[in-house]
């Protein structure tokens, strides 16, 4: 980690309720664990360790409910298949469980952002990933907050300069959420790696906004 990229912890948030009980699991609406990284002058990436607790039940019913496909996408000059399994709900009140809209909705509040959508990456073991990218698709502004919460088995998720350079790497736990934000899809890529060592499964719920996935109006 360079100069740049320093580590700040947060100040508590001014919600009423530390943890939001739904079901049997609960959310620190607070966000008082959260730090962080200033990647460089205008992005920056936030950890927030234990953000969603007990969330084991909503993994095993991602798992079992979520519309998962496998996907398809354009590398190079040939269409390959994605490592990982997708689901998509382009309507956020079409989220298969409850907790994902009330996370939602404490995302949208805490970050001024209205998180419309979401979409689920299925990490079915360590064989599977995602390289090297931005978020493109669904961030079309300069800056953009782009929440996930991890669910299952911890991973490393890195990121590096666009234009090369050391990486940074978290490694999110089961209910740790990573907030990447400012100029952060523009300017940064990020991936979740293969690796040798044996891991069980992880879904990624990845939180999208209408507003950030339409350029602005330049009249």
């Amino acid at each position: 980690m360079t100069s740049s990229q320093r580590r700040t912890p947060l100040s508590p948030g001014t919600a009423q309720l530390d943890l939001l009980a739904t079901g049997e699991s609960a959310i620190d609406a607070t966000f008082a664990t959260a730090y962080r990284i200033q990647l460089d002058d205008t992005s920056w990436v936030e950890h927030v360790p234990g953000w969603l607790s007990g969330g084991q039940r909503l993994l095993e019913a991602l798992l079992a409910g979520a519309g998962w496909e496998q996907r398809e996408r354009w590398m190079v000059n040939r269409m390959v298949v994605e490592p990982r399994l997708t689901a998509e709900y382009q309507d956020v009140a079409d989220a298969p469980e409850a907790e994902l809209r009330t996370a939602a909705a404490i995302l949208s509040r805490h970050y001024g952002v209205p998180y419309d959508g979401l979409w689920l990456n299925l990490y079915r073991d360590h064989r599977d990933s995602t390289g090297w990218h931005g978020d493109w698709s669904t961030c079309r502004r300069d800056e953009c907050v782009v929440p996930v919460i991890s669910l299952g088995a911890t991973r490393r998720f890195l990121l590096k300069p666009r234009t090369g350079g050391r990486s940074v790497t978290l490694t999110p736990a089961a209910g740790d959420l990573v907030v990447m934000g400012g100029r952060c899809q523009r300017d940064w890529r990020h991936c979740v790696p293969k690796q040798t060592a044996p891991a069980g499964v992880r879904v990624s719920v990845n939180f999208s906004s209408r507003l950030q996935a339409t350029k602005p109006s330049t009249t």
